[in-house]
């Protein structure tokens, strides 16, 4: 197998998954209630944050050459209106060490975690956040741009409807079998507690009341309204007119989490249904992309009632959702139908503790792109997640996405197997 010259080959980290300490955002003061729903705090996470420049090195190593991390809104304005220079001068480094190994930064604004003051004022429901995202894109464009090519504004645009969705099937399988409810946390690309969101909600909510100044504050990953979902992609819109204005020649995108859709006889109207909600209401947003991020994990499948779990005897994650490493390729070219766009994978991969079933993943999913840039989808790279074992969100340290392992005690990275794989691919 083997791919044209700058085709980008690499993994992708979130900064509060892996970098720690991430004490001005929303995340982190949720983590800490007394009845969070995380199974644990992020804490000092990988310790990437001091750690970047070892963990470059390993993916220089093994012959990548693209990393797509995320900078720390929360870092950056701490306060409204007030920048950090010394939290920004550390992405520089971050971007510089990138440079120096070879390898080509994948820079991305928002993922998921946002500062608390901008929860505070309303968060991903209120109108004020379109500007606040424009003023943090242009600043940090400013004082980085000169060292990018590529910029994703906002990870997972079209999340907060997936888990509004998710929320609501939750609560019906909840109150029709309890023992059925984990089963909806396994249809979301994202580490989610739904069972223990609802065991805490009257706690949580006059927690929240306290931090947020409301029982219910609207991060990013909240379940989201119509109006709030608009409001995302017009953010978006505000970024990239912001860093465009600054550095014209900054390739700029949006990511989407995606799903291969399958029907089953008599699925069809619902599978269709769900596409245009997860992919096809997004494309006026969109159209004018430099790029758009395919984010994909899994499929789902349709029958003639809906939604279907996974079939019977198929082997799960542990995320609890399918592993299916060929809906990555069927995600790629029903999104060239309406997007005829450069597509880039800013992630895929599969939760699990065995990392020769990594391996067989990564070989179906590359195959798959392979597949795709054969029949001309003009596709620029292809992202792994993750680089390493990190903080996956409300399910904590259990879940291991990661190319390298990190020691939960001592923090020392040990490369597994499939970096090397991976590798191979990069090199070839």
């Amino acid at each position: 197998m083997s791919f044209p010259n700058g085709f980008l080959i690499g993994a992708a980290t979130a900064a509060h998954q892996v970098e720690g300490n991430n004490i001005h955002s929303d995340y982190w003061a949720q983590e800490l209630l007394p009845h969070s729903s995380f199974a644990e705090p992020s804490g000092i996470a990988c310790d990437h944050y001091h750690r970047f420049e070892e963990d470059i090195r390993l993916m220089a190593e093994a012959g990548l050459n693209a990393y797509r991390f995320s900078v720390e809104w929360a870092r950056i304005e701490p306060e409204e209106g007030r920048f950090d220079e010394n939290e920004i001068e550390h992405y520089r480094r971050v971007i510089r060490c990138c440079r120096e190994n070879g390898i080509e930064p994948l820079v991305t604004l928002m993922h998921f975690t946002s500062p608390v003051w901008l929860i505070r004022k309303g968060g991903w429901e209120a109108e004020s956040t379109v500007e606040d995202f424009r003023r943090y894109a242009a600043y940090v464009t400013e004082k980085l741009g000169s060292d990018l090519r590529f910029v994703c504004t906002i990870n997972e645009a079209n999340m907060g409807l997936q888990l509004a969705a998710i929320s609501r099937r939750f609560r019906l399988m909840a109150e029709q079998a309890q023992k059925n409810a984990g089963q909806a946390e396994g249809t979301v690309q994202v580490g989610m507690n739904f069972r223990k969101m609802m065991e805490n909600m009257k706690y949580a909510a006059q927690e929240n009341a306290g931090i947020f100044g409301t029982p219910q504050p609207q991060i990013f990953v909240s379940s989201r309204t119509p109006e709030g979902d608009a409001l995302v992609f017009r953010a978006h819109q505000a970024a990239k007119e912001a860093i465009k204005a600054l550095h014209p020649e900054i390739q700029v995108g949006i990511t989407l989490s995606l799903h291969d859709l399958q029907a089953l006889p008599g699925g069809e109207s619902f599978a269709d249904a769900a596409w245009d909600e997860e992919f096809r209401h997004y494309l006026p947003y969109i159209q004018g992309d430099d790029f758009l991020g395919v984010q994909n994990y899994t499929r789902t499948l349709y029958g003639p009632q809906g939604q279907l779990p996974a079939p019977e005897g198929a082997a799960l994650t542990q995320m609890d959702y399918e592993v299916y490493p060929e809906a990555l390729e069927h995600v790629i070219r029903r999104v060239h139908e309406d997007f005829p766009g450069t597509l880039i994978v800013t992630e895929n991969g599969i939760g699990t503790a065995d990392d020769k079933q990594r391996q067989a993943f990564l070989r179906t999913a590359l195959q798959g792109v392979e597949n795709c840039l054969n029949d001309g989808i003009p596709l620029k790279g292809y992202c792994h997640w993750s680089l390493m074992d990190n903080f996956e969100w409300q399910k904590g340290y259990a879940m291991t996405f990661g190319l390298i392992a990190v020691d939960r005690t001592t923090l020392e990275r040990r490369p597994k197997e499939s970096l090397r794989v991976l590798g191979e691919y990069a090199r070839s």
